[in-house]
């Protein structure tokens, strides 16, 4: 089996508390990497408990508000004081607002862009300092940045962070860090159980694979980015979304033909 290289490795990973965070942190740790994952809760969440009692790598939780900037500054600063660099940095953690544009409010996409896009900016300049040649920067979007989807300041806040994971790819290539995202689309995790039904009907029915994806399929394209396996692929942006957004729509044309 083709190794991964990620022994030995230290990885930040933020809204590692639940769904794709934790899966992604999960899996960095069985893959053999120092994983930092941090949420908002004060204690470790249990969906990470199972995590850090394995003997393959090692997982050490953090209480963090990627909104705020004095939190990631004592999270280096606490990373420089046990002597690790930082070899990956994970950008997961994310909110929604489910109004439409006639109802949404400024409040609604303040709030939204301070958690999915600043908290993104604020790790990356954080935790730069403290990496070297090879680092790997991975930031969850969503099919929302990719397409004109419905919550208006979730999609605006998705298309925002392309941009800026664009400009870090440029800024940072020439010290040797990578900067890619991934684009999930309707994967199983606490944030889309609460989704309508007929959201669910009408996101599979646009969905060329038919199903929705699991948070290990999104984690396993996050630990290809972060490994050396992905050494020369910078600047990337690859949804995992079944083919939700390959098709611009033609989906739902090419069935109403058969």
């Amino acid at each position: 089996m083709v190794s991964l290289q990620l022994d030995g490795r230290t990885v930040v990973v933020s809204g590692a508390g639940q769904g794709q965070g934790a899966a992604e942190a999960g899996m960095l740790v069985e893959a053999g990497a120092r994983v930092i994952a941090t949420d908002l809760a004060g204690d470790m969440p249990s969906a990470l408990a199972a995590a850090s009692s394995t003997s393959t790598g090692a997982l050490v939780y953090r209480q963090l508000d990627v909104s705020d900037s004095a939190g990631w500054s004592r999270l280096a600063g606490w990373i420089q004081s046990q002597g690790w660099r930082v070899d990956g940095l994970v950008n997961n953690a994310g909110i929604t607002r489910r109004s439409r544009l006639l109802d949404a409010s400024v409040a609604d996409l303040r709030r939204v862009y301070d958690v999915n896009v600043a908290g993104s900016l604020l790790g990356i300049q954080s935790l730069t300092p403290l990496m070297g040649s090879g680092a790997s920067i991975v930031n969850v979007g969503s099919v929302a940045g990719l397409t004109a989807h419905y919550p208006v300041a979730y999609t605006a806040s998705k298309w925002a962070l392309r941009g800026l994971s664009q400009v870090a790819a440029m800024e940072l290539g020439p010290r040797g860090i990578r900067v890619n995202t991934v684009h999930p689309g309707f994967i199983e995790t606490p944030m889309t159980a609460g989704a309508r039904p007929e959201f669910r009907h009408a996101t599979l029915a646009e969905t060329p694979l038919g199903r929705t994806g699991s948070v290990e399929e999104v984690a396993g394209v996050v630990l290809f980015l972060l490994s050396p396996l992905s050494s020369y692929v910078t600047g990337a942006e690859i949804p995992v979304d079944g083919g939700q957004s390959g098709h611009g729509g033609a989906k739902s044309v090419s069935d109403a033909m058969r």
